[in-house]
């Protein structure tokens, strides 16, 4: 089994993790016409003004995906189960409004233009968690935290199930090119030092070409947190659906976020079709389906079998 190369979307450098804690953890404007109503008898008809009443999406106070982002006129957030992987992407914190988005070497990432907010998520040091890694490390965080840790466990490029209950018991994985199997050669730890060596590996040996083995197809009227789209390729792409939230008529709209190469912070999306309002309205998707740097054609959408 070959470690990703750097024009890959997922690569391989060894190395520590930057410091920081793991867990801490729209509008469409609607046009109101307000009429004067005159109080004295009047000759000339006036023209009678349309003002349009905006309700904000950004609260620049907001701390978590749930209080920064506003639901659209008309919608409210789907409900999401206490303790659900929903409302820990819901509570997940975020940077203090306009963060830029860094690399993993510390400098800013070029383009600065296409994100509505930062996650506070670790990165590790190197050119290491990307796309496909920063939504494994999401699902592997939600797990971590809740002690779910028979569901962790993700496929590596060749197939090889990377499971976190064999890791904390002190297994480890050899890799002989394209073999890998599990030995012993680890003291048993369910430490925050052994779930992010867990992640490291993890890291080094998937990536978009392993997540398409373990998703199936969805419908987007049906859309939830924890959906992707997904482009299973070298390199390949995905972005995870974020939030959720719906109308009266059952149309759903959802936030968007992403890791991406190099390495860096993941981000949620702005929605190129309109600047002030990142959400997504799955009446309006068509494909190819743009999101600001990267565009996914019918069939990518998809829900993993985490």
């Amino acid at each position: 089994m070959r470690r990703k190369n750097m024009g890959r979307c997922c690569i391989l450098l060894a190395g520590l993790f930057l410091t920081g804690s793991i867990f801490t953890g729209c509008g469409r404007s609607i046009a109101e016409k307000n009429t004067e109503t005159p109080t004295e008898p009047v000759i000339s008809t006036e023209s009678v003004s349309d003002t349009v009443a905006v309700t904000p999406i950004l609260n620049p106070d907001g701390n978590t995906l749930e209080t920064r982002f506003s639901t659209p006129e008309g919608y409210h957030r789907i409900t999401c189960e206490k303790g659900s992987f929903g409302t820990f992407l819901r509570e997940y914190p975020l940077y203090e409004d306009g963060a830029q988005v860094h690399l993993y070497d510390g400098s800013l990432k070029g383009n600065q233009e296409d994100h509505a907010a930062v996650f506070q998520m670790e990165l590790a040091d190197g050119d290491l968690q990307q796309c496909a890694d920063s939504v494994l490390r999401l699902y592997a965080e939600y797990f971590f935290q809740t002690k779910q840790y028979s569901r962790m466990h993700f496929r590596l490029t060749n197939g090889f199930e990377l499971s976190f209950d064999n890791w904390r018991k002190g297994m480890r994985v050899s890799v002989d090119g394209n073999e890998t199997n599990w030995v012993s050669s680890a003291d048993a730890s369910n430490s925050e030092e052994t779930f992010k060596s867990y992640l490291q590996f993890l890291f080094c040996y998937a990536g978009t070409l392993s997540m398409g083995q373990e998703c199936s197809p969805a419908e987007l009227s049906d859309v939830q947190p924890g959906d992707i789209f997904l482009y299973s390729g070298s390199p390949g792409h995905v972005v995870l659906v974020l939030d959720v939230c719906e109308n009266e008529n059952g149309q759903r709209a959802f936030l968007l976020g992403q890791g991406y190469m190099p390495a860096q912070q993941f981000h949620v999306l702005k929605n190129p079709a309109d600047e002030d309002n990142p959400w997504y309205y799955t009446d309006e998707i068509t494909y190819p389906f743009s999101t600001p740097e990267y565009t996914f054609d019918e069939g990518s959408f998809m829900r993993p079998k985490y």
